[in-house]
Parts: C-alpha cells; structure tokens; sequence
C-alpha cells in the first residue's frame, strides 16, 4: 500500500491536469445535443472520478482527497469543497447550463435538504474508474458503489413524492458519466494486477462490459437521457509524459491509443444500446479530441501560456509529489474558466460565454 500511497495518489491529481478543460468541453457538448431537453430538464445526477465529485470523497475513508488548501480557494467562501480543483467541476457546470441549480451537492453531504434532492445530486467519488479494481486500489465509491446509493436516493424520494412522480422526475432528468481515466493511468499502466492478465484490447473490452452493465441498470432503475464522456487522451498529462514520455516528455503513444480504442468501442456501444432501449437518449461526449487539439495547438486557443505552466510545475514535481500537483491546479484563476469556457461554447452553441 505504500506504492499506492507515493504513486498512484499524485498520478490521480496529475490525470486531472486538464480536466477544468474536459469539464467545459463536457458540459456543453451535452447541451449541445441535447437541445430538446434543455428547456425541461428536471435534475442533474453525476457519476464517475474527481472530473464530477463534488465532495463525497469528505465522506468516506479514503487516501484520496481534497479537503485542504489551495482546493477551492477560488470557490464560493474560498474553502476546500472537496472538489479536485481550486473551483467549479464538471458537475457544476452542467447543472448550471441546464438551469437546473449553480453547484451540485455531493450525495454524501448530511446537510442536504428534501428540495436538494429533488433537483439531484453528484455520486462521483474521485479515484474510482469502471474496474471495481482501480476503486479498491484508493478505498474510493465503486462505479457499483455510486450505483448503489443512486438507488438508495431513488427510495428516498419515492417515500418522499410517490412512485409516480420519482419516475417522472427521472424520465425527465440529464444523468453524466465520466470515468475511465484511472482504470488505464493508475491501475493498467502503473501496476500488473489487470495488465499481467490483459492485453490492451482484451481490458477495453472489460471495461466495456462493466460500462454496459452500468447503462443498462441505469437505465432500468428510470434515467433515460445519459450523457457519457469519453476518455480523454491520457497519455498527453504531465505525469505520463514525464514517466513515459522520455527525455522530450512527448505525450505516451501507447497510453493514448489505450483511449482511442476504448473510445471506439464505446461509441458503439452507445449506438448499439441506443438501438436497444427504446426510450433511451445516451450520448457519446467526445473529451479526446477536443483535448488533443489544445494540447497539440494551445497557441489557436491562446492557452499557450496556461499548458507552459502546468507542465513546467508538473515536471518539478516529477508527476510523484503530492504537495505540487494542487497548486497546478491552483493556477487555473475565475478569469482562467472564463476564458476557456468560452472557446467550446461559441463553437458549439454560438452563444455568449459562460461566466465562472
């Protein structure tokens, strides 16, 4: 346990380099396609890794936290949340784009109140992946886990409102998934627990067995429209790229086409269950490529300077120490969301930017 302690905890902040990137991409992808339902979507519900906590990890026994500064210095109150970034996460923003509410409240949270519930809340626990193996690895919430307390919520409500109007709220709820990361950077690619079993095309189809099962229950539990991200390209993070990158820290081909491929087949898994589920709106969310580009080209989104300093920090930190990779993080100031938010939305909807 003490490998994990050293690698895998810094390399989970360090997969998160870019995700205040991801997220917007994320957030407003699904709004974009998803035109129809903006206007009457009832509640948020969010599940995956530290791309949506919103705070459960406070919660529960783990290794895997944010519950100290510079976290959330640049959020309401200027505390830590519990979120893996100095302010908003993904869960946040897509709260907020569906008008829905402007932060999303950790499940977990004690304090949370009847109308909380009812307009939803996050499940995603920081560290998990679709492999119940890369969660055990950090003691964080299973994709199971967050299942299981979805359901728990579900019969709070029913007792609350009824079963009639549970299920309406959820038919007319947007559900969002994004993980995956964790299963290749901190359980493929750092230890031989799955990778002395499985070849990179035999683990993606793993994955995809759990990510079906997943939607599947999901979706038979009453959620219908399910926004799913893709992974991002994972190789490309500073952490990869000073571990596998080589003396030019080039991004890690291999890791990278480990995300190209499960990203195919999930794609086509989403049409596949699409075509299955008669009422059910699952949307591919396409992370990598956006990502590559600024990655690739910072200069066309003129965040040449924000990727030079993620990385230079990062690099003094060799991807290994806990105490560097927040204030990487930190860097990322209101104006900084702005700026960035701005890029995918006036791509995407020809709207004006959203304000942090």
């Amino acid at each position: 346990m003490a490998f994990l302690s050293q690698i895998l905890v810094p390399s989970s902040s360090s997969v998160k380099i870019f995700s205040i990137i991801a997220v917007i991409f994320l957030s407003h992808n699904v709004a974009a396609v998803t035109p129809a339902t903006n206007k009457t979507t009832r509640a948020v519900f969010t599940f995956g890794d530290s791309t949506m906590d919103t705070g459960n990890n406070d919660y529960i026994i783990s290794i895997v936290k944010s519950n100290f500064p510079p976290y959330g210095r640049d959020f309401v109150g200027g505390k830590p949340t519990g979120r893996f970034s100095n302010g908003k996460v993904a869960s946040d923003f897509v709260a907020e784009i569906f008008g829905v509410k402007k932060i999303l409240p950790a499940y977990l949270d004690p304090k949370l109140q009847l109308q909380d519930l009812l307009t939803g809340v996050c499940f995603a626990s920081a560290g998990s992946g679709y492999d119940p193996l890369t969660a055990k690895l950090l003691s964080v919430l299973s994709l199971s886990d967050q299942l299981n307390l979805f359901k728990e919520y579900k019969s709070k409500i029913n007792a609350a409102v009824g079963n009639e109007r549970t299920a309406t709220l959820l038919s007319k709820s947007l559900f969002v998934l994004s993980i995956g990361s964790n299963d290749l950077a901190l359980n493929y690619f750092s230890t031989p627990l799955r990778s002395a079993h499985y070849d990179i095309p035999a683990y993606t189809d793993f994955l995809l067995e759990l990510a079906s099962n997943f939607f599947q229950e999901l979706y038979a539990l009453g959620a219908r429209v399910i926004g799913v991200a893709s992974m991002p390209p994972i190789g490309c993070v500073p952490a990869q790229r000073t571990l596998g990158g080589g003396i030019e820290r080039a991004c890690d081909e291999t890791e990278n086409q480990a995300a190209i491929i499960f990203n195919s087949k999930l794609s086509a898994l989403i049409d596949s269950l699409n075509k299955r589920l008669p009422e059910a709106q699952l949307i591919y969310v396409d992370i990598y490529n956006p990502l590559l580009s600024i990655i690739q080209d910072p200069a066309q989104y003129d965040l040449q300077w924000w990727i030079k300093d993620a990385v230079e920090q990062e690099l003094l930190s060799s991807g290994l120490c806990v105490t560097k990779t927040p204030r990487v993080l930190a860097t990322m100031r209101p104006s900084t969301y702005s700026g960035m938010a701005f890029i995918p939305q006036k791509q995407l909807t020809g709207s004006s930017p959203l304000q942090y």
